[in-house]
């Protein structure tokens, strides 16, 4: 199982980015999670393999949503009205539970940046 973000940079305050995540040969859950400097990983956003079980996290919640393209095998994080204490590394995981716990997760991309200023 491989997975891949993309969609990370830089924006200004207020701006939107979305990042996909493309996972290879994997029809689990699939979670998007969030380390700044310094910070625990949080988890922003879990979606169940049918993509009609998708919630975000309150700390995002209005300005966030995660979708699923199942026939491309790819997540969205749709991210708008960014804020500067959005900026981290954002990474997509794979597991067959949908949970906000990382450790779950059996499988996880090389993570992708968002910085907002």
């Amino acid at each position: 199982v491989q997975l891949v973000e993309s969609g990370g940079g830089s924006v200004q305050a207020g701006g939107s980015l979305r990042l996909s995540c493309v996972a290879s040969g994997y029809a689990y859950c699939i979670g998007w999670f969030r380390q700044g400097p310094g910070k625990e990983r949080e988890g922003v956003g879990v979606i169940n393999p049918g993509g009609s079980g998708a919630h975000v996290s309150d700390s995002v919640k209005g300005r966030f949503t995660i979708s699923r393209d199942k026939g491309k095998s790819t997540t969205y994080l749709q991210m708008n009205s960014l804020k500067p204490e959005d900026t981290a590394m954002y990474y997509c995981a794979a597991g067959p539970f949908c949970t906000w716990r990382p450790d779950v997760y059996d499988y996880w991309g090389q993570g992708t940046q968002v910085t907002v200023s």
